[in-house]
């Protein structure tokens, strides 16, 4: 039971790292703000934003976990929810980048 709990700390772990790194290139790349959307100027660039959104969501979730109240006071609500859909999130992404290093590999 110990290894099935440590596999999945992996990869939500490896999950995380991916959003995370996506997230920060993103932003590098196109000197904008990542933010989950799905809009687009057309129907290609509807689809990348929708897949950055699907990559970087469980980083970005997390960001705005923390974001501040109006009175400047964080929600403890807003971050436990957002946390536990991100590292949900974070999981389902690592499993499918996992699964596709695992079907590549030679």
């Amino acid at each position: 039971m110990t290894r099935e709990l440590l596999l999945a700390a992996f990869i939500m772990g490896v999950g995380l790292c991916i959003a995370g790194a996506g997230t920060h290139l993103y932003q590098w790349v196109t000197r904008q703000q990542a933010m989950l959307r799905w809009d687009g100027r057309s129907y290609l660039a509807s689809l990348g934003n929708l897949a950055m959104s699907f990559v970087c969501g469980p980083y970005i979730l997390l960001q705005v976990g923390w974001s501040h109240d109006e009175d400047g006071t964080i929600s403890m609500p807003s971050v436990l929810i957002s946390a536990l859909v991100a590292f949900g999130w974070a999981f389902i992404t690592g499993l499918f980048f996992m699964s596709i290093y695992v079907a590549l590999r030679p």
